[in-house]
């Protein structure tokens, strides 16, 4: 379901051949999130690339995870978030909240 990979002490996840980010998914990958930030000054980007849909219940993860994030002194950003998809971050205000790039070149970049 997640794909990790690590490039310079950056950990990044992106979903593995799945289009939608709803309640069917959201409690597993909450988990497996959560869990990379079991060490603190965990740095992480969640690659959005192909995920056309997010519902309430994938939001909420991503809230959750900013606070698991921020409690653990780690640091949680966002790249690669389709149009449609961007439109909903704007409508919930959700852009003003999340550290959020336009590809993952300048994601990694921002860490430095």
């Amino acid at each position: 379901m997640l794909k990790t990979d690590k490039i310079n002490n950056v950990v990044i996840v992106r979903f593995d051949n799945i289009d939608r980010f709803n309640a069917l998914i959201s409690e597993p990958v909450k988990e497996d999130l959560k869990s990379l930030f079991n060490k603190p000054d965990t740095r992480l980007i969640l690659n959005l690339e192909g995920i056309r849909f997010i519902d309430s219940s994938g939001f909420g993860v991503f809230l959750s995870i900013l606070k698991t994030a921020n409690n653990n002194h780690g640091q949680f950003k966002l790249c690669n978030i389709e149009s449609e998809v961007m439109e909903l971050f704007r409508l919930l205000q959700l852009h003003n909240v999340f550290e959020i790039h336009k590809n993952l070149e300048d994601c990694i970049k921002s860490f430095n």
